[in-house]
């Protein structure tokens, strides 16, 4: 009896033991990739996330200014479980500040090249896959941040990749002194560039380790993000990687400089920082310490440059002469872009700078809600800026392929009557479904707005698993031609389909962009 209890005993121990190996099995799933062996988390009983993956070489030391170079692979299992730092980046908050906040995270480093991926438990076939590209004017944000949450993303069947690129000077940046350095093919300037196309070469070669359908690619991604979605598919060696793209709030019409002007405005970095153009070497430019480029960066005028390499020419002339991935593609813009127009100097710059008789039209073409110069002046900048290049693309890319534009016009119930529209970025949450990470909305989501968000994030959804935007309670959402003129617009009471949205105005605005720039055809 003695030894009966004891075999009891013992087998008791091996089936804890083995219950303790497949929970931590369970709760620390090891997934191998063709660069190592990583270690995820459990979200929850169907989603697992992967945190702070490397995807490429530290740019740091020789490396920086320099295009994104391929990980090297790894021995040993990695545990991927929390989120690499964010890329050093200009703000005028304290890194304190801006955690509280939740919009970034508190630690940043040069080495900062890493991705994100959520994924389904299972699966029984090869899933599409999105790729997200933050916003942030080229000088802020990461991928690690909480309302890119990509868990319902993969509660629905869809793997989603997030990431960090370098940003501000440490992302773009041309000198005089590099570019003589530097081999005839190689990246000028776009370092940051060249990290989002090298993040998109490792999921190529890495994603179907996750479940992953590398020919079912989404790349999409808002603002500065939105931005860099146009650059990449105007930049032919990013061709093959990805199979249809998302521009939210992307502009089009932006100036890109010249190398020769990029490097220009390096120059005058350089002297701001203390180095004369003799004392400029490649080598001291690369010893200037993180805090010195911060303090240099702009916060404006910075990002993607036709160096002549990696991105040949701007995305006006790409996309009028058809140089460009041709991919299904959706584009829209939200109804007040034009909070990004201040401070209150921009409003009065940007009315002294048209005729009063344009004035005069504008106010009676908008109506009641521009009565004021304020709002006048925000609805013009988010038509010039914002709507008009947006039709102006997806005309383009109809020729080939399925466009589709929308306008995002739903104001949640906790935000009605204390702002002019749906701001910059605000789309955000609903494509994620992600408000609880968004503070006080949260709190208060009514009804319509959890339907509005479970709509909008349906149509993302459809359009990474067939390239088509198919919306759950909404109409059919058309392709856009030049002929049907379609738009849909996810507003109040229900989402519906417009036809000439704005067209009146969007001509006028497409008429004076042709004037500036003769790519604009």
């Amino acid at each position: 009896m003695r030894g009966f209890r004891w075999r009891l005993g013992a087998l008791a121990v091996v089936a804890l033991l083995a219950a303790g190996a497949a929970s931590a099995e369970r709760d620390s799933p090891v997934i191998v990739t063709p660069n190592g062996a990583l270690t995820g988390q459990m979200v929850n009983e169907s989603v697992v996330v992967y945190r702070g993956i490397r995807y490429a070489k530290p740019p740091v030391g020789a490396l920086r200014w320099q295009a994104a170079q391929p990980v090297a692979a790894w021995s040993g299992t990695v545990a991927a479980d929390k989120f690499g730092p964010a890329c050093i980046q200009r703000t005028k908050l304290s890194k304190e500040e801006l955690a509280a906040v939740g919009a970034v995270p508190p630690e940043t480093s040069e080495d900062c090249l890493t991705l994100n991926i959520w994924a389904p438990v299972s699966h029984d076939h090869p899933l599409p896959v999105m790729v997200w590209i933050h916003g942030g004017a080229f000088v802020a944000g990461a991928g690690s941040l909480p309302f890119y949450d990509g868990t319902n993303f993969a509660r629905d069947g869809v793997i989603l990749v997030t990431l960090n690129y370098r940003l501000g000077l440490l992302g773009y940046f041309a000198h005089p002194a590099l570019s003589k350095a530097a081999r005839p093919d190689e990246v000028i300037g776009n370092y940051g560039l060249s990290d989002q196309r090298e993040a998109l070469r490792w999921v190529q070669r890495n994603i179907a380790a996750f479940g992953g359908d590398p020919a079912n690619v989404t790349l999409f991604g808002e603002s500065a993000g939105g931005m860099s979605v146009l650059t990449l598919l105007s930049t032919p060696s990013a061709k093959g990687l990805f199979a249809k793209a998302i521009v939210e709030s992307g502009l089009g019409w932006h100036t890109m400089h010249t190398k020769s002007e990029a490097e220009a405005q390096g120059a005058q970095a350089a002297v701001a920082m203390g180095l004369t153009d003799a004392a400029a070497t490649p080598d001291v430019l690369r010893a200037l310490s993180t805090d010195a480029l911060i303090a240099a960066t702009p916060e404006r005028d910075v990002g993607p440059m036709v160096d002549g390499q990696l991105v040949p020419q701007s995305i006006t002339a790409a996309v009028s002469k058809g140089d460009y991935s041709h991919v299904p593609l959706i584009i829209g813009t939200n109804s007040n872009e034009g909070t990004l127009l201040r401070p209150a100097a921009a409003v009065t710059k940007l009315l002294a700078d048209l005729p009063p008789s344009f004035i005069g039209f504008a106010r009676s073409y908008y109506g009641a809600p521009a009565l004021d110069d304020g709002a006048l002046a925000r609805r013009l900048f988010r038509d010039a800026i914002f709507t008009a290049p947006a039709r102006w693309i997806a005309r383009h890319v109809s020729q080939s392929q399925p466009a589709y534009v929308y306008r995002f016009d739903y104001m949640p119930d906790y935000f009605l009557g204390k702002v002019d529209g749906v701001s910059h970025g605000l789309e955000i949450p609903f494509v994620f479904d992600s408000w609880k990470y968004v503070p006080h909305a949260s709190l208060v989501l009514s009804g319509t707005d959890k339907a509005e968000t479970a709509q909008v994030h349906s149509c993302w959804i459809s359009f990474a698993k067939t390239g088509t935007p198919a919306c759950a309670g909404a109409p059919a959402w058309p392709s856009f031609s030049a002929q049907s003129d379609e738009t849909i617009d996810f507003t109040r009471p229900t989402t519906e389909v417009r036809k000439a949205f704005e067209k009146p105005m969007l001509d006028i605005m497409e008429a004076k962009q042709k004037s500036r720039d003769p790519n604009v055809n």
